[in-house]
């Protein structure tokens, strides 16, 4: 059984957004979607490891969270220091996806560094060659770049990418560089 977070939000779009990116930089948890706070009643609200909830669910049900402050994050339009958010993490949803991985990540490095409290994932190891490969990649670096840099071809530095995120069972940039950070190849201030 894996881990599972959930998302309290009634914006359709948003959630399917913010699960796909946490699919992506978490792989290692289940994420459930709820419309409404009621909707979350239903389904063992103690079972989930963290909250994504919006501002309002926050609003209506502020007892429910503060016992489990430690466990949610609220889902804000800009970064915020209102009374409101004191005690709570927060995560701006407004901003480019590079920068929400990133604040994602620091987050996920808060609670989990070094994969603490997650469950293991079940990887290959990686070649000397392919963490090179790895690190570059999550510093933004583009495949001929990479090339350039390892003075290899760019079909050899195609071929390390596909082998990587499949040793790791990963699928996007985004998780490979949550890997890549928790695991200590990189740290959060190079990516």
């Amino acid at each position: 059984m894996m881990p599972k977070i959930a998302i309290v939000e009634n914006n359709t779009l948003a959630v399917l957004g913010l699960k796909q990116l946490l699919q992506a930089v978490i792989p290692v948890m289940d994420v459930d979607t709820f419309g409404t706070f009621a909707e979350l009643e239903q389904h063992s609200p103690d079972a989930y490891v963290h909250y994504f909830i919006s501002v309002e669910v926050l609003q209506s049900h502020r007892a429910f969270f503060a016992e489990r402050r430690r466990k949610t994050i609220v889902l804000t339009p800009e970064p915020s220091s209102d009374a409101i958010f004191e005690g709570f993490h927060c995560l701006s949803f407004n901003q480019p996806e590079h920068e929400l991985t990133r604040a994602i990540i620091h987050l996920q490095q808060y609670a989990h560094s070094g994969g603490r409290h997650l469950p293991p994932m079940q990887v290959k190891e990686l070649t000397k060659r392919e963490i090179e490969v790895m690190k570059l990649i999550v510093k933004g670096y583009i495949n001929k770049e990479i090339a350039d840099k390892l003075c290899i071809g760019l079909s050899t530095v195609v071929t390390h990418r596909k082998n990587i995120m499949e040793k790791l069972g990963l699928k996007s940039v985004s998780a490979l560089t949550i890997y890549a950070v928790t695991h200590g190849y990189v740290s959060i201030s190079e990516v």
